[in-house]
């Protein structure tokens, strides 16, 4: 009987340290990057011309947990990013175009971004497409048409009050003609007038960010995206992602209840949309080096650690990029794959899915698109 108590005492002093507590399935800050469009054999070029074929992980590949997920919309097998990131964010399946929003007028569930603003949050967009761009406006907007990037606009400012928004689109905020859904007005100013710092190049988000805004707007380049890594020069005023990454971060801290934050690489898919090898490298690459830029965030405090839950997950797979040689040499850190890619457009392949901290072992095997939301709602908890 005494060895039966001592046993029962020994397991529940263990259930007090173990993963599955009450304090690790919760999570005070909530982060998802997204390469958007990439595929594994994206990860793989990526990896051996940084550090050749036996180099090192990418930042992303030692997170402690691994599965994958499917990624179908609800009337295509193949999705494209709205209906792809609104599962994520609204938990549920979507028409090709939609932004967790129902053509037929079905109720939808708050965003994980909306959820995390009630529980007293900070939250940010970051991405390097238009910041209106499907991806990120899953997160932020509820509009049938991904084309209403002015509506998409209008909602950060006065309806979602998402506190950090950075990429391109400056056209977006200040439109003298209406989107798809008829919207059109100077949202930039409204931002100004509710108090966002309102920055368009790198020194500019530098200062914000050291004057202590806690709202702050960037808009970076105009509606075509924010300049390819492959294409910058020394002149370029632009942040690059991990600037862009660190700023948010370095401004969401400051908020005591914790965040949520959703970073994109948005030009990884457009790369493979262009098969474009060298463009898909410099973004992956910008993409990992931002991933690195997190964890060490993370890293730099225990309860960071503790409290932080970290996703990264591309919403599909662009252009069925493959590493097709060489077939009789190996490559050595700095060289180029021979690539592949079977068409220019989506696929409907599995992706991976990296994670860790609170609920991410629930990642950590086959899931929908749409599981991913559920963790993160039972992260925010």
């Amino acid at each position: 009987m005494r060895k039966t108590k001592l046993a029962a005492v020994a397991l529940a002093a263990l259930s007090l340290l173990s993963p599955a507590s009450s304090r690790a399935d919760g999570a005070r800050n909530v982060i998802v990057m997204v390469p958007d469009g990439m595929g594994l054999a994206d990860v793989t070029a990526t990896r051996i011309y940084k550090g050749g074929l036996a180099g090192s992980p990418l930042s992303f590949e030692t997170l402690e947990h691994i599965g994958y997920q499917r990624t179908y919309s609800l009337n295509s097998a193949i999705t494209d990013s709205a209906p792809a990131a609104s599962a994520w964010a609204c938990g549920e399946k979507f028409n090709n175009g939609e932004i967790c929003l129902h053509r037929d007028g079905r109720p939808v569930k708050p965003s994980v971004l909306e959820l995390a603003r009630r529980a007293g949050k900070a939250t940010a967009l970051v991405a390097t497409s238009t910041i209106t761009h499907a991806t990120p406006a899953s997160f932020g907007a509820h509009v049938v048409n991904r084309s209403c990037e002015n509506e998409i606009a209008r909602q950060y400012v006065e309806t979602t009050h998402v506190d950090v928004l950075l990429g391109a689109g400056t056209g977006k905020f200040n439109a003298a003609r209406p989107d798809a859904c008829g919207t059109m007005g100077n949202f930039a100013q409204e931002a100004r007038n509710a108090g966002y710092a309102h920055v368009t190049t790198r020194e500019e988000l530098e200062r914000a960010v050291a004057a202590g805004h806690r709202l702050v707007l960037g808009l970076f380049a105009g509606d075509g995206g924010m300049t390819p890594e492959y294409l910058r020069t020394a002149a370029t005023t632009e942040p690059r992602l991990p600037e862009m990454t660190r700023a948010a971060l370095r401004i969401l801290e400051r908020n005591h209840s914790g965040f949520f934050a959703m970073i994109e690489g948005s030009q990884v898919d457009w790369a493979n949309h262009a098969d474009n090898y060298d463009y898909q490298l410099g973004e992956m690459l910008a993409f990992d080096e931002a991933v690195a830029v997190v964890r060490a965030w993370i890293d730099a405090d225990p309860e960071r650690k503790e409290d932080t839950l970290l996703v990264v997950v591309a919403d599909h797979d662009t252009g069925g990029f493959a590493v097709n040689g060489p077939q009789s040499a190996l490559l050595h850190a700095g060289q180029k794959v021979e690539p592949g890619w079977t068409t220019g457009e989506h696929t409907g392949v599995d992706t991976i899915i990296w994670s860790q901290g609170p609920q991410s072992r629930r990642l950590a095997r086959a899931v929908d698109n749409t599981d991913v939301y559920d963790v993160i709602v039972k992260a925010l908890d």
